[in-house]
């Protein structure tokens, strides 16, 4: 019977060189921190809710902690919409109960923006009602619907911290977006933004003063009760606004400092160099870039600016005050995404989305997202990241497909690959998944014609490279080249687990190499013990070579492992048979009947039925393991 393609390992080298796309040109390393402390996170809604180019990790740094979810109980009280009596309604008839379904139905189905705007609306008819007004906040605040969160965030006793803190925050920079920053540093001096989010408001206040006029505070040092890294970063947002404020020898000599710390001082040689440009040192500048690339900086920020000093190129301008306050707040984004809080961080780099309305800022919004696993939310942000760099809009649909897939939606993955492909038509990693994907909705031709392109076909192909085209030519009934390519793949990792188990099962089930196929499954279930698909191969190995009983014992382990895969509850019934058990051998072939079955395996096991037993097949989707004998 043929061997079937196997989705999962495949699409585990897919996803690995996806992330490789994206992460280089774009992903900056984040500045990592002590966790913050009691930092709650709100239950409710259940809503979908970077990076400055000199926010890096130290090279010893250790594994951020993550930050604790102190989650609020729910009061016990009854539904909201229960104390609603009169039910409110707006001047169309429309009633805040049905505002409230509509708003919790299209949060639980991931429509963010749709979500916060209904809910929005329950808040403008019921202002009274503190749980709603939250939940409607959260929601804005997730969806980027800014404005409308900095009109409605809650205050007074028994709102949690994390709400407060987040309102004060949008409020005073939404204030700064839409001009008055006087008024916004005013809001800031008053009322200091607290725990958990004190960082942000630490970084971003003093781009704020800055814009106001308030020198003194702009310039201010940092509070001397800092953790290491947020001094360090707070430090640099001081040198840039000297630069700003022409104190240019104030400015160079905290950037020679910030250089100098053994640990950081790859942090900060980007924005030195791009400091020293500006002030005509393109040796010196030349010299930041050099370091950190010999100290393993290899983001495209860096690259770029070391070709543009060569190039005697124009140094970019300094960033303003609307850019400079963008930048610190995605560099708290990064650090409380390092810690986890990747619903902060999101909020973080919606504020700096709205003071610098990049595709840079839409593609970290979308990306960190995925990482909190909104997928729909997600997808929204990257379809906003246009063409203007192109490969960060091909990076974006090669993120947005792999969201899709993600998701079971093939066939939108393979237009967002499509698009990724056609933006970038010579970049080989995106080749790859373009044929990854044509293999998982078992368009082999197609993929074989990309796979065997001038992209993939080349001396130095990898490992992946070759074991999909096995797998591939596999598929289509190319047995010697599947052999061929499989073979390759196993001379570039010997101890893969998974082109043992392929090429393996192919020698076994061909009747090839049996002992020696049997032999590489062997080694593959050893090295990975928990895969089903693995001890299948191991089972039916086995079963080839005359051992039914051992073969039984593996299959039905296998079978209890990948209940709804066909393929394995066929040789369940086939080692059934061959040890004497015919009834339930009969009740694993219908099992195979009512799965997910090719055409092939279905006449097959409809014959085995009619042939071995007299019975007509019935797919009876209670049959299987565990029937009685």
């Amino acid at each position: 019977m043929r061997f079937a393609f196997r989705r999962s390992a495949l699409f585990a080298a897919a996803s690995l060189i996806a992330l490789g796309l994206a992460a280089p040109s774009l992903a900056q390393e984040a500045p990592q921190t002590p966790p913050v402390q009691d930092v709650p996170v709100q239950a409710e809604p259940e809503a979908e809710p970077s990076s400055e180019p000199d926010a890096a990790t130290p090279d010893d740094a250790q594994e951020p902690e993550a930050v604790e979810a102190d989650v609020p109980a729910t009061p016990e009280t009854p539904p909201i919409p229960a104390v609603w009596a009169p039910i409110p309604t707006d001047a169309e008839g429309r009633s805040a109960y049905g505002y409230y379904l509509a708003g919790r139905n299209a949060l639980t189905s991931g429509e963010s923006e749709a979500g916060a705007d209904y809910l929005a609306r329950v808040e403008a008819l019921t202002p009274e009602q503190p749980r709603v007004r939250e939940q409607a906040f959260t929601a804005s605040l997730l969806a980027g619907d800014l404005d409308i969160a900095a009109r409605i965030a809650p205050e007074g006793e028994g709102v949690s911290p994390v709400i407060v803190q987040a309102g004060r925050l949008v409020a005073a920079v939404q204030t700064f977006v839409h001009g008055d920053a006087r008024k916004a540093d005013a809001m800031l001096k008053a009322a200091p933004i607290g725990e958990p989010h004190a960082r942000a408001g630490l970084y971003v206040q003093p781009w704020i003063a800055a814009a106001a006029g308030d020198w003194d505070r702009a310039l201010a040092l940092p509070p001397t009760d800092l953790d290491p890294i947020s001094t360090l970063v707070a430090r640099a947002n001081r040198a840039r606004l000297l630069e700003l404020r022409r104190r240019y020898d104030e400015a160079d000599a905290e950037w020679r400092d910030l250089t100098s710390h053994a640990l950081a001082s790859r942090l900060f040689r980007l924005p030195y160099g791009e400091f020293l440009e500006r002030r005509g040192k393109r040796d010196a500048a030349l010299v930041q870039y050099d370091a950190a690339v010999t100290a393993g900086s290899t983001d495209r920020a860096t690259m770029e600016a070391r070709a543009r000093v060569l190039a005697k190129g124009r140094p970019p301008k300094a960033p303003d005050y609307r850019r400079g306050a963008a930048l610190a707040l995605k560099t708290a984004a990064d650090q409380i995404i390092a810690q986890r809080a990747l619903e902060f961080g999101v909020v973080y780099l919606r504020l700096a989305l709205n003071l610098e309305p990049t595709d840079e800022n839409r593609f970290l919004i979308g990306q960190t997202l995925q990482q909190a696993e909104l997928e729909a939310a997600a997808r929204a942000a990257l379809a906003q990241v246009g063409r203007q760099d192109i490969e960060l809009y091909a990076a974006a649909r090669v993120q947005s497909a792999l969201s899709y897939e993600k998701d079971g939606q093939a066939e939108p993955a393979l237009t967002e690959l499509r698009r990724a492909a056609e933006a970038r038509p010579n970049e080989a990693s995106i080749a790859y998944l373009l044929a990854g994907q044509l293999v998982q909705m078992k368009r082999f031709d197609e993929a074989l014609t990309v796979l065997n392109g001038p992209l993939l076909t080349t001396a130095d192909q990898g490992f992946e490279v070759h074991f999909l085209r096995g797998a591939a030519y596999e598929a289509v009934g190319r047995k010697p080249e599947a052999e061929a390519e499989l073979w390759a793949a196993l001379q570039l990792q010997p101890n893969n687990p998974t082109v043992l188990n392929y090429l393996g099962y192919l020698w076994v089930d061909t009747g090839a190499r049996v002992e020696q196929g049997a032999e590489m499954i062997a080694r593959a279930f050893a090295a990975d013990p928990s895969d089903g698909n693995i001890q299948d191969s191991l089972g039916w190995a086995q079963y080839r070579q005359g051992q039914y009983e051992q073969a039984v014992e593996n299959l039905e382990q296998a079978v209890a492992k990948e209940p709804a895969n066909a393929e394995i509850n066929d040789h369940l019934g086939d080692a059934y048979w061959a040890v004497g058990r015919q009834r339930e051998a009969g009740f694993q072939w219908n099992r195979v009947l009512s799965l997910e079955v090719e055409p092939e395996r279905k006449a097959e096991v409809e014959a085995k039925l009619r042939d071995r037993l007299a019975q007509e097949p019935t797919g009876d989707k209670g049959a299987g393991l565990g029937a009685e004998s």
